[in-house]
């Protein structure tokens, strides 16, 4: 394997035993969330069930607002919202940086247009 699949955090490394010592749930819950459709882990050759980084994060996350009184569903669902709302924030502040970048062009342009005029004069 090499190395840099250690640093790919959507690289399925952990199989369900792990999953579950380092989440503190029973491979029971992560079997639920698969059987829901909440979450699918990949599949090792010998069909073993094998997490990445960001499925646990998930599950962790799903737990956590279980713990709170939501529903798995639900949870999934404020999961998703959440994700496309950042989205949609990184979207925006790119947008605005692009508009601010465009706005120096412009202003350093007409500097350059205005102070060409000064010397043609």
């Amino acid at each position: 394997m090499p190395l840099d699949r250690l640093d790919d955090p959507d690289h399925p490394t952990y199989g369900m035993g792990q999953a579950a010592d380092l989440l503190g749930v029973p491979p029971a819950f992560l079997r639920s969330l698969d059987a829901a459709g909440l979450l699918s882990p990949s599949r090792s050759e010998g069909g073993h069930r094998r997490y990445s980084r960001n499925q646990l994060d998930r599950v962790a996350a799903l737990r956590g607002l279980a713990d709170d009184g939501h529903t798995l569903a639900s949870a999934s669902e404020i999961l998703d919202l959440r994700a496309s709302l950042d989205e949609a924030r990184d979207e925006r502040d790119d947008a605005r940086r692009e508009r601010d970048t465009a706005r120096e062009e412009r202003d350093t342009a007409r500097e350059e247009r205005d102070e060409a005029r000064r010397v043609a004069e």
